[in-house]
């Protein structure tokens, strides 16, 4: 579906062979609809947020105050920064009209009349591309003054971002698209549906999310629904990356493939003479599952049943059930040549360094982490650094203006929780204590003074 064009043979990003294949056919159709209606049936189709938070779209878009006067915006997100996460580059950089063409039916149907893409830095290519396909678009009148004679008028622009995390998060991303410090935004009341871009109503979505209404409408909000499993309907592009033999992004109904189908079906298992031993299943801010964990899920009738890792359906409910999430579909496989300290101190390194500072326990937080971790994998430790970096990470969670600090403490709650013994076999008391070892002094001063 969203996929259907990528690595496609004899496929190009132009316009023309977008035409060919029934392009822009949907909108066409969209635009004979009431807006009204075209929300309805999002709503119908069940289809939640690709981007990471899983909140179901249409309702989203509800959220709109129904007595608004001042204009309504629409922006894509397409600043996907978190790692283990590479699928919407891909439909920007070979499908970029299927993107353009959710966009105006959304657009239409919340009644916006300027939407923005904001694209991340490190996206180049794909920011020429998408400029070009907007190009192309408006010059067949897709985009512009009086879409195909419709009496809509919408302008699509690409707005290119400066290399930031924190500007995936909504509120964020609008003070960046604003021209400020990406600070995100207290909510309430800073809520997009109302108080969005220049405190009007606006609509934040990602790419993937947008691309699937253009497919709504083709097959309505029913027939949609009828991919994946309740609550969870559809496709969704996963990203598999780490130690797996064949990496890479695979579109699924949502629910229907389980844990052990990706990693080994589809991704071939891991290298030759290893084992796995945990994967983050939805980008490094969710939580790490062991390989040799036991769930229990409930069923449709509401009783109880127990799975293995294996079985875990990847879905948003299942992997939620689970002590984790599915998040923006970045799965991360780590096998048992992976030490957890550096796995932990890879992770902290990340978030320490794209803290926005907004927030004391998220920029002083962050860093610590990083700071503890950093000591783990040089053997400088002890024992006690766990427990005061399992303190930190608890102390963040839940005391931050945005989702960002949960983010950065998520990752060290669980791998504490779940590979303490390993953490701790990787402290080196005597090393930390050593008088002649000069890198150990500021933790030789710390442990004089508790």
């Amino acid at each position: 579906m969203i996929f259907k064009n990528v690595d496609r043979v004899g496929w190009d990003p132009s316009i023309q062979t977008y035409l060919n294949d029934g392009g822009y056919e949907q909108l066409k159709t969209a635009l004979g609809m009431d807006p009204k209606a075209i929300t309805e049936e999002v709503k119908k189709s069940g289809l939640r947020g690709r981007g990471g938070a899983g909140f179901p779209t249409g309702v989203k878009w509800t959220f709109i105050p129904p007595n608004n006067t001042k204009p309504v915006y629409l922006i894509c997100n397409a600043d996907e920064s978190e790692p283990g996460t590479f699928k919407d580059r891909y439909i920007l950089h070979q499908d970029p009209h299927q993107l353009i063409e959710g966009m105006v039916i959304t657009c239409f149907a919340v009644g916006a009349k300027v939407a923005y893409i904001y694209i991340r830095e490190e996206f180049p290519e794909a920011a020429i591309i998408l400029e070009k396909a907007i190009a192309e678009a408006k010059e067949k009148n897709f985009v512009g003054n009086n879409v195909l004679g419709s009496g809509f008028d919408v302008e699509i622009y690409v707005h290119r971002g400066a290399a930031a995390y924190i500007c995936g998060e909504e509120t964020g991303l609008i003070e960046s698209l604003e021209g400020k410090r990406a600070y995100p935004r207290i909510k309430p009341p800073y809520f997009p549906a109302a108080l969005g871009l220049y405190m009007c109503p606006t609509i934040v979505n990602n790419v993937e999310s947008l691309c699937h209404v253009k497919h709504i409408v083709q097959m309505g909000g029913d027939e949609y629904a009828k991919l994946g499993v309740a609550r969870n309907t559809g496709t969704r592009i996963l990203c598999v990356s780490g130690d797996v033999k064949n990496p890479g992004y695979f579109e699924v109904e949502v629910g229907k493939v389980t844990m052990r189908e990706l990693i080994y079906d589809m991704c071939g298992g891991p290298k030759d003479g290893r084992e796995i031993k945990a994967v983050i299943p939805g980008g490094s801010s969710s939580k790490i599952l062991r390989t040799d964990e036991k769930f229990k899920l409930k069923n449709p009738d509401g009783s109880d049943r127990e799975i293995t890792f294996w079985d875990i359906p990847m879905d948003f409910d299942s992997l939620a059930a689970c002590g984790s999430m599915a998040g923006s579909g970045g799965v991360i496989v780590i096998d048992d040549s992976r030490k957890i300290s550096w796995v932990l101190n890879n992770i902290n390194a990340f978030y320490a360094h794209e803290s926005c500072g907004q927030c004391t326990p998220c920029r002083e937080g962050s860093t610590w982490m990083r700071k503890i971790s950093d000591r783990l994998v040089a053997g400088l430790a002890t024992p006690m650094d766990i427990d005061t970096l399992e303190s930190v990470a608890y102390q963040i969670d839940g005391r931050t203006i945005c989702a960002f600090g949960e983010a950065s403490s998520w990752p060290v709650e669980a791998i504490i929780a779940k590979f303490r013994d390993e953490l701790i076999a990787d402290t080196r008391v005597e090393n930390a204590l050593d008088p002649a070892n000069p890198e150990a002094a500021a933790q030789r001063r710390f442990l004089e003074t508790v």
